[in-house]
């Protein structure tokens, strides 16, 4: 079923408001993963030509949100249960390093931005604006590996980010009925990072995912 399309902000027919336009419809779940982008309906719903369209699908698809077919079209990224499982199995090995390599830093010039990505999360949820938390919710994690100092780390990171913003794009609805849940588990995370507790660290990442391959539903960023 095609889904109807509307302007997130003021009607904005450059490639960049459409890119911001078909990005939102993506990240709120209005396209699911596996949906199609058919150009004519969205030039349709957007008003707008074919033009900047397939700059904003080109755009997406550098982006990693979506991939293009031939003589099919454009359709957004599948991720699997088990793709997210995997990469939480790594992460919290080597994400409790990263918030020990970056701490020095999170305790000095950067603790203001930490800080500062928590609440924007919080402001987010609260105005059930999940593009915007998604976008919150992984700069909190990038952090401790930007600050990390460490390239391969930064590697892992940027390989997995696209796949968590896609599978968050659905793992955040799950907060609907108490969107103060994902605020205060970054809260602790925060809160034990400055600390320098990497162990401590580790367990409220443990808490903060899925249990194993199987895995219970939850949160996965």
């Amino acid at each position: 079923m095609d889904h109807k399309f509307e302007w997130q902000e003021q009607r904005m027919t450059t490639p960049d408001g459409v890119y911001r336009t078909l990005r939102a419809a993506i990240l709120d779940g209005t396209v699911p993963p596996g949906g199609q982008l058919r150009e004519a309906h969205i030039a349709a719903d957007l008003g707008i030509s074919r033009s900047p369209l397939r700059e904003a699908l080109t755009k997406l698809e550098e982006e990693g949100l979506v991939v293009k077919i031939p003589y099919r079209g454009a359709f957004v990224v599948e991720v699997s249960a088990r793709e997210v499982a995997e990469i939480d199995s790594v992460r919290l090995r080597v994400e409790p390093y990263a918030a020990e390599l970056s701490a020095e830093k999170l305790r000095g010039s950067e603790r203001p931005q930490l800080l500062q990505t928590v609440e924007d999360l919080r402001r987010a949820m609260e105005k059930g604006d999940i593009p915007a938390s998604i976008d919150a919710h992984l700069r909190f994690h990038r952090l401790f590996y930007d600050l990390s100092g460490h390239g391969v780390l930064q590697s892992l990171w940027n390989g997995w980010e696209t796949k968590l913003r896609l599978h968050l794009s659905v793992d955040h609805r799950t907060y609907s009925d108490d969107p103060q849940q994902l605020v205060v588990e970054h809260e602790r995370l925060a809160a034990v990072a400055l600390e320098g507790d990497t162990d401590a660290f580790r367990q409220e990442l443990a808490a903060h995912f899925p249990v194993g391959l199987g895995g219970r539903t939850g949160d996965s960023g």
